[in-house]
């Protein structure tokens, strides 16, 4: 799945974050994270996206995320929609989706 057009998910609100996603330049995958708890589970945050997005089959594009304390599902379906809406995906797999 391909980054096509420019889309977002999510809001800055305690306990969410905001997923940006854009089509890439060079066609690779760059994944920007920041995070209000960065030190002290950046790491999980970082694998829940990378999974996410290695079960979406995502090969390219821009991911900026901006975490506001988000748990672990809450990260998952705001990196889905996001993605989703910026491949303009019209049919979902939802066996896709976990």
């Amino acid at each position: 799945m391909r980054i096509i057009t420019e889309a977002v998910a999510g809001t800055l609100e305690s306990s969410d974050l905001l997923v940006k996603v854009s089509p890439s330049r060079d066609k690779t995958l760059e994944i920007h994270v920041a995070s209000d708890v960065m030190e002290q589970f950046g790491a999980q945050i970082r694998r829940v996206v990378d999974d996410t997005l290695r079960g979406m089959a995502v090969t390219d594009g821009l991911i900026v995320i901006e975490d506001k304390g988000a748990l672990d599902y809450a990260i998952r379906a705001r990196v889905q929609a996001a993605v989703l809406r910026g491949a303009a995906c019209e049919e979902l797999n939802w066996e896709q989706l976990s």
